[in-house]
């Protein structure tokens, strides 16, 4: 099958102009000549540009197919109902049963993912941006990578906010890391949740820390979470918990005592771990796989049929046998979290794609090392001082262990794991920079406790 046709090269220098050219008016527009954040902004776009033309291109010549293609042929049958009417698409759009809408069974027969919500949903978003692409495959790809961008750059702003001395390691971790530019660009469901992880954040910030309750950030929040739970339910297990404590625990630093703040602190812990916990028995109908009940068999599987599909010459990995029981399941953080962040090494990997993998563990790798090791760094000490640090730290390690002990495969790992990798990363810019907490005042007001240089 050719996924790849003229048009997409006819039009994608087309489309990059005209992206190119919004992005630089809004560049001007909020970030004028002498402001920190101007040399950053297009430069990071352009990664995204390049990342959702990159992996279209391994799909379409390496790979010779695969779930991208899958989504925009969903789009491309989608986005074909309109020859015959506007109804029709829309009630595909909408999804609506073939027994109450008999009309659109033509359509909704050839599409394999009709009555799998999550991958339904990224070809209904493709076929959205299919309609000013002309449904071509590389133009709607980095469409893709534009959105998301607009996620990954707010989320970045948030962080600048608290840290202004650490522009720059923090535009690294948020803007190019190798493996969010690749696979949080193209048509896929980790661009989707990219997106929405990053405004969901700052608009969580803005609206619980900034006091800022406008619509637009009540509008960003309830979008942001119904996208990744719509997608990927398993990252809002992961992250509002996480979130949840950032918050509390930002708050209560404005609790002079320190006795007082460290019981409040771990009275907000206990309570968010326990509402966690309830939330997933109370809605373990709704959650179905991701229940407390279920998760454990779901990671089995997951990393049975993840090593099945993918046959992996070389790109298998194995941190020990999941039982299908939270015990077991536990048992295996310490490795689960390991071989997200600081595997393959270089001599595990067989392929070209996961040697480039290895070569960003790598980095990662050394930098912790230099957290722990560096002379005068004292990394617990800011992780009990700095709510941010916690919140990305405990987000980074859930989601990571998630991840690393279901995947099996390191290619798919390589591309699971991206949700967690500015977090961590943000973790260790924090720490190796040297930032200062940030603290809110008694008005709700962010400013910064100055500590001496350590």
């Amino acid at each position: 099958m050719q996924y790849l046709t003229l048009w997409d090269l006819i039009l994608t220098p087309f489309y990059l102009l005209i992206l190119i050219f919004i992005a630089k008016k809004q560049r001007d527009k909020r970030y004028p000549r002498g402001h920190a954040l101007r040399k950053y902004y297009l430069p990071g776009l352009y990664a995204k540009f390049g990342g959702a033309i990159f992996i279209g291109l391994v799909y379409a010549f390496y790979y010779k197919g695969g779930d991208t293609f899958n989504y925009f042929s969903h789009a491309q049958i989608i986005n074909s109902s309109l020859e015959d009417s506007f109804d029709k698409w829309v009630k595909l759009i909408l999804h609506n049963s073939i027994y109450e809408s008999p009309d659109i069974y033509s359509y909704a027969s050839q599409l394999y993912w009709y009555d799998s919500p999550a991958e339904y949903t990224v070809g209904v978003i493709t076929a959205i941006l299919g309609l000013f692409t002309f449904t071509t495959y590389l133009p709607t790809a980095i469409l893709f990578a534009y959105l998301a961008y607009t996620g990954i750059w707010a989320m970045y702003k948030t962080f600048v906010q608290l840290y202004p001395k650490l522009i720059k390691p923090l535009a690294i971790v948020f803007l190019f890391i190798p493996s969010t530019v690749v696979w949080g660009s193209g048509i896929f469901k980790d661009t989707i949740c990219m997106f929405g992880l990053g405004w969901l954040t700052y608009a969580t910030f803005r609206c619980f820390v900034n006091k800022d309750f406008s619509f637009k950030n009540i509008l960003l929040i309830l979008l942001s979470f119904y996208l990744i739970a719509q997608v990927k339910m398993y990252i809002l297990l992961g992250f509002m918990p996480a979130l949840a404590m950032w918050l509390l625990l930002t708050y209560s630093n404005q609790i002079k005592s320190a006795a007082t703040r460290w019981a409040v602190n771990i009275l907000f812990i206990a309570f968010t771990i326990a509402g966690a916990l309830f939330f997933m028995q109370r809605f373990a109908e709704e959650l179905n796989k991701y229940s407390l009940e279920n998760i454990a068999q779901t990671a089995k599987v997951t990393q049975n049929w993840t090593n099945f599909a993918s046959g992996d010459e070389g790109a298998s990995y194995s941190i020990g046998e999941i039982d299908g029981s939270i015990g077991g399941l536990l048992r295996l953080f310490p490795q689960a979290v390991v071989v997200t962040f600081f595997r393959p090494f270089p001599w595990e990997a067989r392929k070209v794609m996961v040697l480039f993998s290895a070569l960003e563990s790598l980095v990662f790798l050394y930098f912790t090392l230099q957290m722990f090791f560096k002379p005068r760094r004292k990394p617990l000490s800011h992780l009990v001082k700095d709510p941010t640090i916690f919140f990305c730290l405990v987000f980074a390690l859930i989601f990571g262990f998630a991840v690393g002990v279901s995947s099996g495969n390191f290619g798919a790992l390589s591309r699971y794991k991206i949700p967690a990798l500015p977090f961590y990363g943000a973790v260790l810019a924090i720490m190796i920079g040297e930032a200062k907490a940030p603290v809110v005042s008694k008005k709700g007001k962010l400013s910064r406790r100055i500590q001496p240089a350590m």
